[in-house]
């Protein structure tokens, strides 16, 4: 059982010992925390949070453990009761509220949860702010308003829908074009959140949604991370319904990913790849992608004459370098779309929207868009370090190793070779070295990181 507490937040597994797994006590002190933080950063006489969640087993009481703690602080809270990551960011501003707090693990089993914190803006908190909550949590700086003063609960259920109105009005999303086709398209929403979003703005669309899985149980009928090993399901109902595409979504709607008319996986990294290249034949521009994300993003950016460049990994990370650097689009490489027209958000609907206006304007099938991307292929690894090996005088070894490379240390070490390329990074709660490498083939991929293992065991006296 786990309880990791980091600058983006708190997330655990339910049950078990305080301070140790997400329990109500710890869920109580964080949202206490961010309540506190609030109040600290803004000053004024009252304060406004948007509260929603996923569909996981844990997610009601968690909010309203949160939501009451909020109350005891004075601050008014926006239920948004069932929802998703991006339509909790989207309602932030659309509410005038100062914060918000999402309740989800993400892609994490159905015994996690976690909560997402947000600023005035529906975007995540750098990782100075998140230090300053983790600092309230630890600390007797908390104090909770008196009777007279307690905060209340407003429930407005319609941001879903307020969601799907925003999606259609950007002005890149071909709904004409997409009503046409009479796309039929099948949904695996992992009995959550998605399974409720997705279908609706397909409808919206004019796109006809076979539904799978798409009751909000948060009983998760597989694991709920949108890899091709936990989709047989999805790949038969393609199949048996003759549908055009399939999509899959995690449980809080921010990840994507789709699978073609034969049931094969059009791959999580090309989400991104297929969105930005029909935004940059629109609004050509630069692109943002994290470090461990595939090079075919940088490809199809220079072929529409913009600028690629990497972030930190961090979806907060991939936002900053946006802002900076004016990118009409960005992301991660796991199928998070972030359009800045909509909101700095990964965002499932948008990626939907603009994948479908990709595919009617090109009147081709998925498996036929796919073969315009250069392939890549990515291995992912790990190595297990003792923890009293220096983690950072290994990568600082590494990086001296390829002093002559193509070097990127902003987050770990990533080395650029001609045609692939391997990044190392330490992981924040454990002693293990991440290895993720990118190459022309399967078998180079794995290559590449296997030689890197090897060097790193070298240099750790392994």
């Amino acid at each position: 059982m786990t309880l990791i507490k980091s600058i983006s937040g708190i997330r655990g597994t339910i049950g078990g010992s305080v301070g140790e797994n997400l329990t109500p006590i710890d869920a109580v002190k964080f949202a206490s925390a961010y309540g506190t933080w609030l109040k600290q950063q803004l000053k004024k006489g009252s304060y406004r949070v948007v509260v929603g969640r996923d569909a996981r087993l844990s997610g009601e009481m968690i909010q309203n453990l949160v939501m009451h703690t909020l109350v005891g602080l004075g601050i008014k809270v926006i239920d948004l009761g069932l929802s998703t990551t991006p339509t909790v960011e989207l309602a932030v501003p659309l509410e005038h509220a100062d914060g918000g707090i999402i309740l989800t693990a993400s892609h994490n089993p159905k015994q996690w949860n976690a909560l997402k914190l947000l600023d005035a803006k529906g975007e995540f908190l750098n990782a100075e702010e998140g230090a300053k909550i983790l600092k309230i949590a630890e600390s007797d700086e908390m104090s909770f308003a008196e009777v007279d003063d307690l905060g209340e609960i407003m429930t407005n259920d319609a941001y879903i829908d307020i969601h799907i109105d925003e999606v259609l009005e950007l002005s890149l999303v071909n709904k004409k074009a997409i009503e046409s086709c009479n796309f039929k398209v099948v949904v695996d929403g992992v009995n959550s959140t998605g399974g409720i979003a997705i279908p609706l703005l397909l409808e919206a669309l004019g796109v006809e949604p076979i539904k799978l899985y798409c009751d909000p149980t948060g009983h998760f009928p597989h694991n709920p991370e949108p890899l091709k090993e936990h989709l047989g399901d999805l790949s038969a109902e393609v199949k048996k319904h003759n549908a055009d595409f399939g999509i899959v979504v995690d449980p809080d709607v921010d990840r994507l990913a789709f699978m073609d008319e034969n049931g094969e996986m059009f791959g999580e990294e090309y989400t991104l790849v297929a969105c930005a290249d029909y935004v940059l034949s629109k609004t050509p521009g630069n692109t943002v992608s994290n470090m461990s994300s595939t090079r075919a993003l940088r490809d199809v950016t220079e072929k529409h004459g913009g600028t690629y460049e990497a972030s930190a990994v961090g979806e907060v990370n991939v936002v900053n370098l946006m802002k900076k650097n004016k990118a009409v689009i960005g992301g991660e490489g796991n199928g998070g779309i972030i359009y800045p027209d909509s909101h700095y958000g990964r965002d499932a609907l948008v990626g939907v929207a603009l994948f479908l206006s990709l595919l009617a304007e090109k009147k081709m099938a998925v498996s036929d868009l796919r073969k315009t991307y250069t392939s890549y292929f990515m291995s992912k690894k790990k190595i297990e370090l003792t923890p009293s090996l220096d983690v950072d005088a290994i990568l600082k070894a590494m990086e001296e190793r390829y002093k002559n490379e193509d070097l990127t240390t902003i987050d770990g070490v990533k080395i650029d070779f001609s045609e692939s390329w391997a990044h190392l990074r330490k992981s924040n709660t454990e002693p293990i070295i991440r290895i993720y490498t990118e190459a022309k083939s399967q078998e180079e991929a794995d290559a590449l990181a296997d030689q890197i293992i090897g060097e790193i065991s070298e240099v750790a006296g392994l």
